[in-house]
């Protein structure tokens, strides 16, 4: 014998043979394929859900500042404080900005811009930025030099190049002859990147001393600082300041500015995850409705086998493991279309996208569909599925139990 257990060989046996009705197989059939539809969605939904917010955290919260500490007041010794906040055990590395907005202008194209103000030496330190240009780097740009760096997504509206010129209009006002005029400053673009967020739109770099300049003031407006725990950040900035001791410093951490974004996705994940679930217990009715025909067809059969003493729990065990076996068949499959298709949904996306110009991510945070495949994800998916098929299986099993051997031999017949 195959198995020590004949009830699990006469599972399997019916689970491998199918059945003389061509109903009954093609319901299997269908059952079976619903399982894996449902299933496969759900590693697909859930893989993009866990890589909106691997990017989010690796790419986008890699370029932004994890934190940033202010004074409300002038004449704050920020060479102290960066030398103090630098040798706190859980800070990776800090470095000075200054920071503005205002409009873009070049080519007859106006855009509102923000620009940071940088050190060049020190940024490599709290963003990876650098590691997403396109042409030219941060090192071009130099004190007095009055370069800018920006988005390549910025750089096609404005319709401008590496080495072309680029005016910033700030909302600072000129008293002048003619009356106010707006603050405005030529630069030159020595640098192109593509973070692939919504940053590469709206977001300009410039060498600190040069915004000092523009912004007319003689200090720093802060210092950014990058953490080693992203969750800890408002914990350590509030730290850092008090250990200063300075009551006019106050700090703005990421989860003010992108955390409702972070939470977003957890909450979609999660919603999602439980809809989805709905769509796998849909397919396991289907289970059931197939079960309940091969109990139908199989009536001679559980005849014979309680005829030679197979007791009704004998009976029952045999349909619970004909129907595990058939939703651990559909889980399987489903779970290996899923992840195949999630390791490719990217690359397929980014050649329907490109091909028909669509632009369905323009608009989002991320201009580009991430998926992440997690093992956990794929044990819960695995787990609850299997559960859910598993409950499927009790009542039609209890019904073939049930089944008198006499009327049973009697309905074969």
């Amino acid at each position: 014998m195959m198995f020590k257990d004949w009830r699990l060989h006469v599972a399997v046996r019916y689970s491998v043979s199918g059945t003389s009705d061509h109903l009954v197989s093609f319901m299997s059939m269908i059952s079976i394929s619903g399982l894996v539809l449902g299933v496969a969605v759900l590693v697909i939904v859930l893989s993009v859900m866990n890589g909106f917010e691997r990017e989010l955290r690796e790419r986008v919260l890699g370029v932004v500042p994890h934190g940033v500490i202010y004074s409300r007041i002038p004449g704050t010794d920020w060479q102290v404080l960066m030398q103090r906040f630098d040798e706190h055990a859980n800070i990776i590395a800090v470095a000075p900005l200054v920071e503005g907005s205002g409009l873009a202008l070049a080519n007859g194209e106006l855009v509102g811009v923000s620009f940071t103000g940088i050190d060049p030496a020190l940024e490599s330190g709290v963003s990876i930025v650098q590691n997403y240009f396109l042409k030219g780097s941060l090192d071009g740009l130099t004190p007095g030099g009055f370069n800018v760096v920006l988005g390549q997504p910025l750089a096609a509206r404005l319709r401008i190049d590496v080495g072309d010129k680029i005016t910033l209009v700030l909302p600072d006002l000129n008293i002048g002859f003619t009356g106010p005029l707006p603050t405005m400053k030529r630069f030159t673009v020595s640098g192109l990147f593509k973070v692939g967020s919504d940053l590469d739109k709206s977001q300009l770099y410039m060498h600190i001393n040069d915004a000092m300049k523009i912004r007319r003031q003689k200090e720093i407006d802060g210092v950014r600082v990058r953490v080693e725990d992203l969750f800890t950040a408002p914990a350590i900035l509030q730290e850092l300041i008090l250990t200063t001791g300075d009551k006019e410093l106050y700090a703005s951490s990421w989860m003010r500015r992108h955390g409702n974004l972070y939470d977003a996705i957890q909450m979609q994940k999660t919603t999602m995850f439980l809809l989805l679930l709905i769509l796998v217990a849909v397919a396991a009715f289907n289970v059931v409705s197939n079960l309940m025909m091969t109990v139908q067809d199989k009536y001679a059969d559980i005849a014979i086998l309680r005829t030679i003493g197979a007791s009704p729990g004998s009976i029952r065990a045999v349909f619970i493991m004909h129907g595990c076996i058939v939703g651990t068949a559909g889980i399987t499959i489903g779970i290996a279309l899923g992840t195949l298709l999630a390791t490719w949904l990217s690359d397929i996306y980014g050649f329907i996208d490109e091909g028909f110009g669509l632009g369905i991510m323009d608009e989002y945070f991320i201009q580009y569909l991430p998926t992440h495949v997690l093992a956990s994800d794929i044990a819960v998916i695995a787990v609850v599925s299997f559960a859910i098929c598993l409950a499927a299986t009790i009542y039609p099993a209890s019904r073939a139990a049930a089944a008198n051997p006499v009327e049973a031999l009697k309905y074969g017949g």
